[in-house]
């Protein structure tokens, strides 16, 4: 029986191995154990622990998103199966490739009372791209070339357009404990060699697609191009290359990587959230044609204007085919790899002689928003957006910046202008959750440092469990705390009006001193006062490994005046600047 067990879960972690998943994030538990065990035995697969379900999900999550590769998740059976779902669904909006791997009871302890069973069949539903109950363990030639078989199918339906989470579901008989050696490897390859190689092809379209839709912009001079979360290397030569070449300003998400490299920025707009706040200014920068490419940015201030006015031609390409288009006002939906969409249109286009007063007006109104906001972050209160001029200016080259959701996502599109650095910026945007921010990011520093995130302390405290694994692992991170002791977003919204109930519902308060967990995961904790103080203890925690966590307490209620400040004097210099040129 062990045999049979060893040698059938041996040819699938093989073959996972082969398709490249080489690192797998395992729970502890009993049931997974010969998946456990063999998985470590193995010379090409890198095992992470993990403790608790939920970080351990995040963490792969991370990790997957910063290597752009599919990464194993492992667990027992039971709760601890329900525990990963959070990271599912994140992974399943926000495309990221994750192989899921659940120990089950065998079928004759299922529905009869047997403890740590529960129904985890199609457990995770929708969210994940393909499910497989996995027979149980045999050593025929065919059953080894069927676990190969599900193992090449499970990397390749991951990573796969779109690319999203899979499920397999083990069930296995005790006893569990498998019987690896040295020569495991020898005897599966000559048993049953590897099967499969997927290998995943790219969306594309004809060349007479292409120009029908070149004719349908070409000539038109109000054109914007917009780019929300999308992470592709070569992605920002080619768009930029592109607006060069139609004279389209670009929006930039800061999840686009646009606003971080050597390509060329003269068409990037990276203050455009502050700039279309203001609905008179809004009206009066309209496009006729928006090209979208990526998920849909942050930027409410956007997100309205697509959909307030239905008569913009947006033509939404996606590489990877799917359906991102929330305002419901698609002209085109364009299943075509984007990169390869940007260069077909250069090889067949006709770049504009002149730069069109279009244009020069994003540009120019772009500068004035940025010049009022590095002019108000240039004093000495401890201001939350600050932050994020500040990181532009001390991150090195190479380094990854994290971001938690709620206020950071939105102050790094308003404060984290557009650089020369190798600077990747990564967040969880798929279902905007708090949850597991910590844990995503430390999945992420493990193959990608230096590494920098900013959080919300309630984010933090919601995932405290997952700073384990940067002393586990010795990871080398720095966690930015920005602690303003509640729910600082919801003081931006309506509910903040309704006083009496708001801090109790809303703002919920927690008055917690963070130093004490973060010492006792073998972290270092600075409570910073001052600007300098922040520099320091940044500049000191970027070259020197571990875990090292940055507090930076603020108001409430003063970063809510002085966002609106800011915004107000920005729309009130970009409303003088169009009324001089009669725009407004």
């Amino acid at each position: 029986m062990n045999e049979a067990l060893t040698l059938y879960i041996a040819a699938f972690i093989d073959e996972l191995a082969k398709n490249g998943v080489k690192d797998v994030v395992v729970s502890p538990g009993s049931r997974s154990t010969p998946l456990a065990i063999v998985m470590a035995e193995h010379p090409a697969m890198r095992v992470h622990m993990n403790i608790d379900e939920r970080s351990a999900a995040f963490f792969a999550l991370g990790m997957a998103k910063a290597k752009r590769r599919p990464v194993a998740l492992l667990c027992t059976s039971g709760t601890a199966v329900a525990n990963y779902f959070p990271a599912v669904v994140e992974a399943h909006y926000s495309r990221v490739p994750l192989i899921v791997i659940t120990a089950d009871r065998p079928h004759e302890l299922r529905d009869v009372g047997a403890p740590q069973a529960i129904d985890q069949l199609n457990i995770y539903g929708k969210y994940t791209k393909w499910f497989v109950e996995m027979a149980l363990p045999e050593k025929t030639p065919d059953m080894l070339r069927y676990a190969r078989t599900m193992a090449a199918k499970a990397a390749g339906t991951a990573i796969s357009a779109p690319s999203g989470p899979v499920h397999l579901n083990f069930p296995l008989r005790e006893p569990l404990v498998p019987v690896v050696h040295e020569e495991t490897w020898k005897q599966i390859e000559a048993k049953e060699p590897s099967y499969t190689t997927v290998i995943p092809g790219k969306m594309t379209i004809g060349i007479e697609q292409i120009q029908q839709l070149y004719d349908e912009f070409s000539s038109v001079e109000k054109g914007l191009i917009v780019c929300g979360p999308i992470d592709r290397p070569e992605f920002a030569e080619a768009v930029t290359k592109l607006a060069e070449m139609l004279d389209y300003p670009i929006l930039a998400d800061p999840l686009s990587q646009l606003r971080s490299g050597t390509h060329a920025k003269e068409y990037i707009i990276d203050s455009y959230d502050a700039i279309l706040k203001d609905e008179k200014i809004a009206a009066s920068l309209v496009p006729d044609v928006v090209i979208r490419f990526g998920a849909m940015p942050v930027s409410k201030p956007l997100f309205l204007l697509l959909k307030r006015y239905v008569n913009i031609k947006q033509i939404v390409v996606d590489g990877e085919g799917g359906w991102r288009e929330p305002t419901l006002t698609a002209s085109y939906m364009v299943y075509c790899d984007e990169i390869e969409f940007c260069r077909q249109l250069i090889r067949i286009g006709e770049p504009k002689r002149n730069k069109s007063e279009w244009s020069t007006t994003w540009k120019a109104i772009n500068d004035i928003a940025k010049s009022v906001l590095l002019e108000a972050t240039a004093g000495e209160e401890l201001f939350e957006g600050k932050v994020f001029t500040e990181l532009s200016r001390l991150l090195p080259d190479g380094a990854t910046l994290f971001v938690g959701n709620s206020m950071p996502i939105r102050d790094t599109d308003t404060f984290f202008f557009a650089n020369d650095k190798q600077i990747r910026i990564l967040a969880n945007r798929g279902a905007n959750g708090i949850d597991g921010v910590v844990s995503s990011a430390l999945g992420a520093s493990a193959v990608a440092e230096p590494l920098v995130l900013v959080i919300g302390d309630l984010s933090f405290y919601h995932d405290l469990n997952g700073l384990l694994a940067a002393k586990m692992h010795g990871l080398h991170a720095t966690i930015i705390v920005l602690n303003n002791n509640g729910g600082g977003i919801f003081s931006f919204l309506p509910q903040a009006e309704h006083k009496k109930h708001f801090e109790m519902l809303f703002g919920t308060p927690t008055d917690l001193q963070f130093a004490h967990v973060v010492r006792m995961y073998g972290g270092n904790f600075a409570k910073i006062a001052t600007w300098d103080e922040f520099r320091d203890c940044v500049t000191q925690s970027l070259t020197t490994d571990g875990l090292h966590v940055v507090e930076v307490c603020t108001s409430r209620e003063n970063n809510v005046k002085m966002h609106r400040l800011l915004w107000e004097k920005v729309s009130q210099e970009i409303a003088e600047f169009l009324e001089k040129r009669g725009a407004v």
